[in-house]
């Protein structure tokens, strides 16, 4: 059934990072929701009239504040494709109503078979008990997204893999994800290139890129232009120790924007320091020691480094 309610009101069904295919599918969940939550609604209040149900008729007061809603339906259970909270929210409540209906009828034969009519009240304070407990755990699996939440490594992983493709590209940083919903989302970073490579020839392919991303993914993407110097050989080669020793210290840490500028006194040796989110470790003993060793490298460097949190991805469970 659901198959054939797709098959005739959405055009286009594989497309689902179509917006107007989007639109379509939830469209079509509220109206088939609000159908079945209607219809199921009367038929509980008709058996909770006809039995004597207390349990039944707040079951049927549940169905018609879903129907009120208009976003629960029976296609909500296709949600998972096209990652929609929403409908992924309204999937967990469909399943939630198919339990508590369950058990609201288990109470009715059982308080008719043994004659304990204390269990069609307890079970009504059951299913009250489970909503609000169902009702808050959808609220906080949607309340990240609201606020704010790091991308996922897939998509970190596609959209620096994918810059990474394109001729002349060094390195990619910086990268920041917003995520206003499917279709919605756009990204910011920082592209490498060499400092002897044509501008205009870089800023082509940034153009290239960022045409790609939106015809490709729909994410509409802005980036910042890095020239690295690599014909310097001073450079190229404290840039492979740093990152070296970033690594050592802590896997998750990396290095980015080196410049050496020399003066009479002394020399600046100026670079990011990048901690991934959600790092607890101690920044400051890291950045004393990464200094430490710069200065290793020639007496005469000082070390100027800014810190800065990557917003691209968080850490895993255990290591927070």
């Amino acid at each position: 059934m659901t198959q054939l309610l797709i098959h005739l009101f959405v055009r286009h069904p594989d497309d689902t990072k179509n917006a107007a295919v989007r639109t379509a599918y939830g469209n079509l969940a509220s109206l088939v929701g609000m159908a079945c939550n209607l219809l199921l609604c009367l038929g509980k209040l008709a058996a909770g009239t006809l039995f004597g149900s207390i349990a039944i008729m707040a079951d049927a007061l549940n169905n018609l504040s879903d129907a009120s809603s208009n976003v629960v339906s029976l296609v909500g259970f296709r949600g998972q494709r096209i990652n929609s909270e929403t409908l992924m929210a309204t999937a967990a409540d469909s399943r939630n109503d198919v339990l508590t209906t369950s058990a609201v009828l288990l109470s009715t034969v059982l308080s008719h078979l043994t004659g304990w009519d204390v269990l069609d009240g307890l079970m009504g304070v059951a299913v009250a008990a489970f909503i609000l407990w169902s009702g808050w755990g959808l609220m906080m699996d949607t309340l990240s997204p609201l606020l704010g939440e790091s991308p996922s490594p897939e998509l970190v992983e596609h959209i620096e893999h994918t810059v990474m493709s394109y001729p002349g590209v060094l390195g990619v940083h910086d990268l920041m994800v917003h995520d206003y919903g499917p279709g919605h989302q756009f990204a910011s970073l920082h592209i490498e290139f060499p400092a002897e490579a044509d501008p205009l020839e870089a800023h082509d392919i940034i153009d290239n890129i960022e045409r790609d991303f939106l015809k490709k993914d729909h994410l509409q993407v802005t980036i910042h232009y890095d020239p690295i110097v690599t014909s310097d050989a001073a450079v190229g080669v404290l840039r492979s120790r740093l990152m070296e020793k970033a690594r050592q210290m802590d896997p998750r840490l990396s290095i980015h924007d080196l410049r050496i500028v020399p003066g009479d006194s002394h020399t600046n040796v100026l670079f990011d320091l990048v901690f991934p989110a959600g790092y607890t470790g101690d920044k400051d003993a890291r950045l004393a020691e990464m200094c430490n060793f710069v200065k290793e490298q020639d007496p005469r460097y000082c070390c100027m480094v800014k810190v800065e949190q990557s917003y691209a991805s968080a850490l895993p469970e255990e290591d927070q």
